[in-house]
């Protein structure tokens, strides 16, 4: 592992390869939340921290192939070593939901420095018509946002920000319209409703394109593609500026492979002008 990525980074590189189980998975959320922390946390501190047991956390240490958790700690410490903190005194609470924010972005930088798996899911997206865009609760306004623009471009966006009996029944539609994939924003808390609707859309024969706060996250067993964007948790509620910045990088990337999608803008340009929509 490179000296040069995050802690996150790290963390994730080093659980890729392995297949964990939901618990474990819950662990490596946790670890990847709090990669700064873990390296000088106990095993109880991370079972509490994770929400499961202690002896969950030695089984987790040793699925990756360590004696135990001991031994998972100091392999931290000493391959992947913590970032030096900030001073907490030089800033105040907020200034430091800030910068936990621009970590966050460094992290998606670093990812994107592959930028493949976002190309992939443009096409997949792209290709589809019409596109079904999910985001539920705290995700609602993810898929607002890339539904607003995505239409714009793409023909024909279906944004999907409500629960209920009816997601299934809209899913159906998209599907016998011609959808071909389902793009998904997923962050936590995970309703239960957005797994059971990405269950129904594989099943059903879409592709399904998830942006989830971790490579880890609950919705990762039922996702395609899962292109991973960590959220802030300094502060009451949770941040999301790095999965709204990856839903635009994945915007352009499907702009990319959409070949009338220029034309579409400047049409939409020339309307709007004609009309006076905006206040220049």
């Amino acid at each position: 592992m490179s000296g040069t990525e995050s802690p996150a980074a790290r963390l994730q590189a080093l659980f890729e390869g392995h297949r964990l189980t939901p618990t474990q998975r819950r662990i490596a959320h946790s670890m990847v939340r709090r990669a700064a922390d873990v390296p000088f946390l106990s095993s109880v501190e991370l079972a509490e921290l994770a929400g499961v047991s202690q002896p969950s956390v030695t089984r987790f240490a040793v699925a990756l192939g360590f004696d135990g958790y001991p031994a998972l700690r100091r392999y931290l410490r000493e391959v992947a070593p913590a970032e030096p903190a900030p001073d907490a005194g030089s800033s105040n609470e907020y200034q430091q939901a800030v910068e936990a924010e621009i970590e966050n972005l460094r992290h998606l930088a670093e990812v994107l420095a592959d930028p493949e798996p976002v190309r992939r899911a443009g096409r997949v997206l792209a290709e589809s018509r019409p596109l079904p865009v999910l985001g539920l609760r705290a995700a609602a306004a993810q898929a607002h946002g890339f539904a607003y623009f995505a239409a714009k471009v793409h023909p024909d966006v279906r944004l999907l920000n409500e629960g209920g009996t009816m997601l299934l029944d809209r899913i159906d539609a998209a599907v016998r319209a011609g959808a071909s994939a389902l793009l998904c924003f997923a962050l936590p808390r995970h309703p239960r409703e957005v797994l059971d609707a990405l269950v129904h859309a594989k099943e059903s024969g879409l592709t399904v394109v998830t942006v989830a706060d971790s490579p880890f996250a609950p919705v990762a067993k039922t996702s395609d593609l899962l292109l991973p964007a960590a959220v802030g948790t300094a502060l009451v509620f949770d941040t999301a500026c790095a999965p709204m910045l990856l839903g635009r990088v994945l915007l352009e990337a499907m702009c990319d492979d959409l070949p009338d999608a220029q034309a579409r803008l400047e049409e939409f340009d020339t309307r709007a002008a004609a009309r006076g929509l905006f206040v220049e």
